[in-house]
């Protein structure tokens, strides 16, 4: 639905729903990598969501594709009957190009989150997905009023409620997020999936139903949901904060209000995070150092996402373990012909779950758990 409340329908003819327009990208991933961290052009990072009925996806993702794509917007956008989530840069000259579409995919007035620490090379191709939810939340609609939201509070809101004694400030995002930077005294539930943290904050906050509780997320999409949620659970007061952690930090320095955000905002996308305060939170996988700067395991068999400090990033080659760091350089043919039967950390944990804290044993750690890889 568009501002008031309308489906989008962007009443294409039968030959635009079955048209052999080519709509991704068919150069290498690592060339288009190569050629954006040597870009010089001034390009801007910026995330929106926007919860509408979509009639049909599919149009609306090639439209938006074909409109977006000749502005130069790179980024990962999801469409879905539900609505359209996007993080996106594009150069700063083409704002006002991108700005001027945005009504006709019933955008218009729709939030621009700006990113806060941004060099432009957050994203270096185009994805426009249509998936079944721009959020997996694993739920049943049907069973759920997705009306009845929580209340938003802007960043002075926040703090005053989060002032109050008996309010409860609960974290809407992943372990591997929260662990690098959270708000004072939130909970911060160990989960690797939106849908798994829903029925676990419902149990954790069951006697705080008569309660303040108020909760945030990166940019306010999840808790959209899980606002609705747990209202539909019987909780009275339930608050989400207005554009999520992104927009708080920037009202906190536009008014000049203390900011309650320690360490990193995780983000999804090439930088993998925003300095929020200088504090560092948490601590280097292998060796325990205190360090918050997330990786992906060099290893593209293992690719698990970890924190690694400077030094082990030298000393593992920016790996997760030493058998990763063997194994990368062993010759092209002999990677593939290990990688089917070989297990990493990256075959068996999810994300950030792998935890050393032990140089000595980071070859062997990987034997001793066996969590199993979420999305």
């Amino acid at each position: 639905m568009d501002g008031d409340g309308k489906s989008v329908n962007l009443h294409l003819s039968t030959r635009q729903l079955m048209g052999k327009k080519r709509r991704y990208n068919l150069v290498n991933h690592e060339i288009l990598k190569q050629q954006m961290e040597e870009s010089a052009q001034t390009r801007t990072t910026l995330s929106f969501y926007r919860y509408m009925p979509i009639a049909q996806p599919e149009g609306y993702r090639d439209q938006m594709y074909d409109a977006w794509e000749p502005l130069g917007v790179l980024g990962r956008i999801y469409v879905a009957e539900e609505g359209v989530n996007g993080q996106i840069s594009l150069p700063a000259a083409q704002m006002g190009a991108l700005k001027s579409t945005l009504s006709a995919f019933g955008l218009a007035g729709t939030r621009l989150n700006m990113a806060i620490e941004d060099d432009g090379k957050s994203f270096f191709m185009l994805k426009i997905k249509v998936r079944p939810k721009i959020v997996a939340d694993g739920l049943d609609d049907r069973q759920i009023d997705w009306n009845k939201r929580g209340r938003h509070v802007d960043a002075a809101g926040f703090n005053a409620l989060t002032d109050q004694p008996e309010t409860t400030v609960v974290d809407m995002r992943n372990h591997y997020e929260s662990e690098v930077g959270h708000f004072e005294n939130a909970i911060c539930p160990d989960v690797e999936t939106f849908r798994e943290s829903l029925p676990l904050v419902a149990e954790m906050l069951a006697d705080k139903k008569e309660q303040p509780v108020v909760m945030y997320c990166t940019g306010g999409i999840r808790c959209e949901k899980a606002s609705a949620y747990l209202k539909s659970h019987g909780f009275r007061e339930v608050y989400q904060l207005d554009g999520g952690i992104i927009e708080y930090a920037r009202q906190v320095e536009q008014n000049g209000l203390r900011n309650k955000f320690i360490g990193k905002n995780f983000v999804f996308d090439e930088r993998m995070g925003e300095r929020i305060s200088d504090d560092v939170i948490a601590r280097c996988h292998q060796c325990g150092t205190p360090a918050d700067t997330h990786v992906n395991c060099a290893n593209d068999a293992c690719h698990i996402l970890f924190i690694q400090c400077p030094t082990c990033g030298e000393a593992y080659r920016g790996c997760c373990s030493r058998q990763c760091a063997e194994f990368i350089a062993l010759p092209p043919d002999e990677q593939q012909r290990l990688r089917k039967t070989t297990v990493f950390n990256g075959t068996k944990f999810g994300k950030g779950r792998y935890k050393a804290h032990n140089p000595a044993s980071a070859t062997l750690q990987y034997n001793n758990h066996s969590h199993t890889q979420g999305e």
